[in-house]
């Protein structure tokens, strides 16, 4: 059963995404059991990564999710509704401090100001803000540095009406750098036990993504109680790296043939005339081009499925369209459906063509990209 975020008064978008819920609900099944009796955060930063987030939210609450995570407040209010723990894994500005107390966001603390901020306001609002440190063990952009978070922890913890109760950092470098990584976890570890041993304690400890998943076994177990996971809901990885677990990719981007044309020997091809027909073809247009997420270096280096069968691209991607040869589809006509990613063209795929990582790709899909979701009645 399929359903739409289009609006029922206009026409149904060129380019189609279809987001696959019950791939994603076992994508998540999949992750939470190899990490158990660790509890296993969805992350939904970006719009879940620009495929909707309020819908995976709803979709991964249903299957289970007990605790999301995000990256700024803005992107916390847009699931509060669903009455489970929201996180702020990034940093927090002053203004937005108010609501993340008010709507018992979990907040970060990053320094000793924002902490102060936090518990001013909850003294405000007459509250108990959940907050969790944010340690720097490596990573190098926010949060308390290591050497000096012992210290600044005990102070922090004296300030009133905030509570304390996690702990947690990143890696920069999960899938590439083993020995980098299990030194973070090394040293978060020693923290921890050093704090222990002046009567501090955390309910709360979570180092590990979702490369930390994979790559950093000492991440996933004791005292390291939950992990955090965002690409891998969507069944996709960095190219670099071990892929411990088996996730089934959950989008497939599809638009329309909207042109035939047969083209004589010679004929060149889109802007800059990167190609030149060296035979007679048959040439189709596509209604997709870079401004939906296809990647300009696709340009007479990827191709499509029509009917079933690969269909290469010829010329350059432009904004809106792309020129693709037809001459293993005879059949085709104008109005054909045209796989552009699914059927065996992979994420992974176009993260190496663009080259860049596979985050970006999914995240770059353009706004008159009609988000569709699939298999959202659980069956």
């Amino acid at each position: 059963m399929a359903e739409s975020l289009a609006n029922d008064d206009f026409s149904e978008s060129r380019v189609i995404l279809d987001i696959d819920l019950a791939k994603i609900r076992a994508n998540y099944e999949a992750i939470r059991e190899t990490v158990e009796p660790l509890t296993t955060m969805a992350v939904l930063k970006a719009d879940g990564y620009g495929l909707g987030a309020q819908r995976i939210a709803e979709c991964l609450k249903d299957a289970g999710v007990t605790w999301f995570g995000v990256a700024e407040m803005h992107e916390a209010m847009s699931i509060r509704h669903l009455n489970l723990p929201i996180q702020i894994l990034g940093g927090v500005i002053a203004e937005e401090i108010p609501d993340g107390v008010r709507n018992d966001i979990i907040l970060p603390i990053t320094d000793m100001k924002t902490a102060e901020e936090i518990s001013t306001e909850s003294i405000r609002q007459g509250k108990v803000t959940q907050c969790h440190f944010l340690i720097d063990s490596g990573m190098g952009r926010l949060g308390i540095r290591i050497s000096e978070a012992e210290e600044l922890i005990m102070e922090i913890m004296k300030l009133p009406n905030i509570e304390c109760n996690g702990i947690y950092s990143h890696f920069p470098y999960a899938y590439g750098d083993y020995d980098f990584s299990t030194n973070q976890v090394r040293s978060m570890i020693q923290l921890i036990q050093d704090l222990e041993r002046k009567g501090i304690s955390f309910k709360y400890k979570h180092i590990a993504n979702s490369d930390g998943i994979h790559n950093v076994p000492s991440a996933i177990q004791a005292p390291f109680n939950m992990v955090r996971t965002g690409i891998n809901l969507y069944g996709c990885f960095d190219l670099e790296g071990r892929k411990t677990i088996s996730l089934d990719e959950v989008i497939t981007l599809r638009s329309r043939l909207v042109g035939i044309r047969d083209m004589p020997w010679g004929a060149s091809i889109g802007y800059g005339r990167t190609y030149k027909l060296d035979e007679a073809t048959r040439v189709g247009t596509v209604a997709i081009g870079y401004a939906d997420g296809l990647p300009i270096g696709l340009s007479n280096n990827g191709y499509v499925i029509i009917h079933g069968k690969r269909c290469p691209i010829i010329g350059r991607v432009s904004m809106d369209y792309i020129t693709v040869s037809l001459d293993e589809v005879p059949e085709a006509q104008v109005g054909d459906e045209v796989v552009c990613l699914g059927d065996g063209i992979s994420v992974a795929d176009w993260a190496e063509a663009k080259r860049t990582i596979t985050y970006e790709i999914i995240c770059s899909f353009g706004n008159r990209v009609e988000r569709n979701y699939i298999n959202g009645d659980g069956n």
